[in-house]
């Protein structure tokens, strides 16, 4: 979505990410990189990824990684389309 010639709806892309729950999750994710931060982990040009995705019931306690942002964001995919 381009937001060139009017504001950004950051109020309500925050009441859509409540309502589909996704505000733990990223809460998560960043208490993820403050614990790398603080370990002094250098994560420039890197993702921090779950070694279970937090979507597949994945949590901080079953780790994280880093990884190049190509691979943390490409999933493996059923015939139909969806993600396995």
């Amino acid at each position: 979505m381009s937001y060139v010639n009017k504001p950004r709806p950051y109020k309500k892309e925050y009441e859509q990410q409540q309502e589909r729950g996704e505000l733990p999750n990223r809460m998560e994710r960043q208490r993820a990189r403050r614990k790398l931060d603080k370990e002094g982990v250098d994560r420039t040009g890197k993702d921090v990824a779950h070694v279970k995705a937090l979507s597949k019931g994945g949590s901080n306690k079953n780790g994280v990684k880093l990884q190049s942002p190509r691979k943390n964001r490409s999933f493996a995919r059923n015939s139909d389309g969806s993600m396995k």
